[in-house]
């Protein structure tokens, strides 16, 4: 029978089966473990449309993980809320030490109503696919250099060690094609760990190149152009950090996305003590590797270069004005960290989290397409 009231849903989601849990409106609402139903698109129809005879309104949820957006997806299409949680953020008591899937289900779809519960920023489709090509990007890198360290251990071993000071040229290359060794099996391992290296080479031009061709398609678009305008960053860590933060403007000020960016310190304070310790690395580790990375071409005395003018002609006057900004005073931060005695790696972890803020900024100037 139809009952005129709202009911809150959770999901503990994995591969095959979801554990589903009801929990009506109101303080002393019944709470229900309804069981686990199969993990596709026909059962969860079936479920929800069920559940729509019986309550006015629905709450859905579930933690983030790897099955996906497609729940979310699939619930937000049929006209009712969806919350995909945050699992780091979900409330946790220290001293609960059984975990089931159905007291997970029972315990988030209490939080749900609660109010308890943080959601992630869930992309679209096309800004999900973008994502996915650039960490198959990142994870390239990672193989690649893994393909180079196996080549230098295995020389390195035979007391081979390259006299030049940049290697993975042209010139060590021509070094690397020189080396011989007196038993055949050690000139196919070398030549075959060199060919991992080529090949490894060739999969991260094609992965860049098919970045540098769908970007333009995208809606970010506008805003990777706008960010290629601040030193230190290019095409490719652009559109890295935009893949992970998404639109800048779901930020109320630069100090929010400072912290989902975990560039904040960390802090253990009571009463008259104040403690504070390093960042707090929470939130998305890929972004904030991104800006990182890009806030050590800051050590340098401030200066437009030949591509980077190019790249400031590109893009409007408000834009011109926030990266020139934030060169002079990163630059003149990075060195009066410097000058205190900081440690370097803590200098530059200080100008990313500024750096994080003139991004924000130029995106206030700059809307997606």
């Amino acid at each position: 029978m139809y009952q005129n009231g709202e009911a809150f849903i959770a999901f503990d989601t994995s591969k095959a089966k979801n554990a589903i849990a009801v929990a009506e409106s109101g303080r002393d609402g019944e709470v229900r473990y309804l069981g686990e139903v199969a993990n596709t698109r026909e059962t969860t129809l079936k479920l929800v449309k069920k559940l729509e005879g019986k309550y006015g309104k629905l709450h859905f949820c579930y933690e983030a993980g790897p099955t996906g957006y497609g729940l979310y997806r699939q619930i937000t299409a049929l006209g009712h809320d969806c919350l995909v949680v945050a699992p780091s953020l979900i409330p946790s008591r220290p001293g609960d030490r059984i975990k089931t899937n159905r007291r997970d289900a029972v315990g988030l779809v209490k939080m749900l109503r609660a109010g308890e519960l943080t959601a992630v920023w869930v992309p679209d489709e096309v800004h999900e696919a973008v994502r996915d090509l650039v960490r198959a990007r990142d994870a390239a890198v990672g193989d690649l250099r893994a393909c180079r360290q196996r080549v230098t251990s295995f020389l390195l071993r035979h007391g081979r060690s390259y006299p030049g000071k940049t290697t993975w040229g042209a010139r060590h290359a021509r070094w690397l094609a020189e080396q011989r060794f007196p038993h055949p099996a050690q000139e196919i391992a070398l030549q075959e760990s060199i060919h991992a290296v080529r090949e490894g080479e060739d999969r991260l031009a094609r992965l860049t190149a098919a970045i540098t061709e769908f970007v333009p398609r995208w809606s970010m678009a506008p805003l990777v152009e706008a960010f290629q305008a601040v030193r230190g960053i290019n095409l490719v860590s652009a559109v890295s950090f935009l893949v992970e933060v998404g639109d800048l403007r779901r930020f109320d000020n630069p100090r929010q996305l400072m912290g989902y960016l975990g560039l904040v310190p960390s802090e253990r304070s009571t009463g008259d003590s104040i403690k504070r310790g390093g960042i707090t690395k929470a939130g998305n580790t890929r972004a904030r590797r991104t800006l990182v990375e890009s806030a050590w071409t800051y050590r340098h005395p401030p200066r437009v270069g030949k591509m980077k003018l190019y790249q400031m002609q590109r893009v409007p006057a408000g834009v011109r004005e926030i990266a020139w900004k934030a060169q002079s005073r990163l630059t003149a931060r990075y060195r009066a960290l410097m000058t205190r005695g900081k440690r370097n790696t803590v200098a530059v972890t200080a100008v990313a989290r500024e750096l994080a803020a003139f991004l924000w900024a130029i995106a206030r100037e700059v809307a997606p397409a």
